[in-house]
């Protein structure tokens, strides 16, 4: 049995929808007290009244909005134990269209958000003396690529720079950072890509069925929990295997 999450604090960004929502049930779920962060006041209410959470409406690529997120959480919890850095956005462009305006948004959530998020947070998880980390980063990037998604995948793959510098200069006051790296997760924005993208995705996957966001929030808890307190600047990869195959031949 692992030791119980029960009573402490954790900050989801981008908790109101998809993976971080479900990152956030997860952690409800173990006992903690959950702060759900977003940009979307309604969304985030309604994500918030399925499981019990705080909610604080807030942009992450905003360095203001970061410190207010992380005031608000250890003025309703007492502290912070857990970020999970999970805000994120992926709007799709190729590059012979991609404008210096969906760049900057996508790198405005996906990498200012994690560094000022964590920078924001970082007193707090040090005052905690079990500080815990999460950034949620992704396969595409890191490992593979996909059409249309250049300034996501590189923004991905920033995430992971970060993570592995963090951790060292955060390691001092006893905060772990590592990041776990989702494969294709059946999301509200994934299901808008259709079902032709959804079953080729699926029979690229060796387990057979797309993730499901609990999938990410159980290995986000385990390296939330004492027993992983050794262990900084890693990626999890959670994907069924997708990133295994040579070719769709190996899994059919």
């Amino acid at each position: 049995m692992f030791t119980s999450v029960a009573g402490r604090s954790v900050v989801v960004t981008g908790g109101s929808r998809g993976i971080g929502r479900g990152i956030a049930a997860v952690f409800a779920a173990a006992g903690a007290n959950v702060t759900i962060v977003g940009r979307d006041k309604a969304a985030l209410d309604e994500a918030a009244a399925g499981f019990g959470a705080a909610v604080c409406v807030a942009d992450v690529s905003k360095v203001d909005d970061c410190h207010a997120m992380a005031a608000a959480a250890v003025e309703r919890f007492g502290g912070i134990d857990v970020l999970c850095a999970n805000a994120g956005v992926f709007p799709e462009s190729r590059l012979d269209a991609m404008t210096e305006a969906e760049f900057d948004g996508v790198f405005g959530v996906n990498v200012k958000g994690t560094v000022f998020a964590v920078q924001a947070c970082a007193p707090a998880l040090t005052a905690s003396g079990r500080g815990r980390v999460i950034v949620t980063s992704s396969i595409t990037g890191p490992i593979t690529g996909f059409p249309g998604w250049s300034h996501y995948g590189a923004s991905k793959a920033a995430q992971l720079g970060f993570v592995r510098t963090a951790a060292i200069e955060l390691a001092p006051g006893r905060v772990t950072v590592n990041a776990v790296l989702p494969g294709n997760v059946l999301t509200e924005g994934l299901a808008a890509l259709g079902e032709e993208y959804i079953a080729g995705m699926t029979a690229s996957i060796p387990l057979g069925r797309l993730g499901d966001v609990a999938d990410i929030g159980h290995a986000c808890l385990f390296l939330a929990s004492d027993e992983a307190g050794f262990i900084t600047g890693q990626t999890l990869v959670v994907d069924g295997g997708q990133v295994l195959p040579e070719s769709l031949a190996a899994v059919r």
